[in-house]
């Protein structure tokens, strides 16, 4: 886990890029009805777009409020590890998801008109399960290797 700022952003980017990229090929396949090819290339226009997003809303909102749950859940020098990942893990899906949907929603699905409550709600109903499962068995764990071998001194 990150011990300083540095290290706190260098783990950011990273999952914000694999949780945006992957969370962005799942809604592109669901808007054309299926995987293919081409969502894999597709995502890329809408990335640039959405991981500055994410990893402000990451750093200033999610994150401080996924921290602040979980230690209060949570005694570092007490309870197992492997709950406070987890813990961090599902509260940052349980902030970011909202957040994220409404921005796709505001930038690709429409904009801001009579529809945008409900499709918003309806994009983060479908999102939910993707960005929880990509979290807690794909991207967290994938991430968390990368981020040991670049800095050997967190694990």
């Amino acid at each position: 886990m990150p011990r300083n700022l540095f290290q706190e952003i260098i783990f950011t980017i990273i999952m914000v890029f694999v949780m945006v990229y992957a969370m962005i090929c799942y809604n592109i396949a669901l808007a054309c009805g299926g995987m293919n090819n081409a969502v894999f290339l597709n995502a890329f226009h809408e990335l640039p777009i959405m991981m500055p997003v994410a990893f402000v809303l990451d750093m200033i909102i999610a994150g401080p409020l996924a921290k602040k749950i979980t230690f209060k859940l949570f005694n570092p020098q007490k309870d197992n590890p492997i709950f406070i990942v987890l813990s961090i893990s599902i509260c940052s899906v349980w902030f970011m998801c909202p957040l994220m949907s409404f921005a796709a929603t505001v930038f690709f699905k429409g904009g801001f008109n009579k529809d945008t409550i409900s499709v918003w709600l309806e994009t983060t109903a479908f999102n939910y399960p993707m960005a929880a499962f990509w979290q807690l068995l794909f991207a967290g764990p994938i991430v968390r290797r990368i981020f040991g071998l670049l800095f050997r001194d967190c694990k």
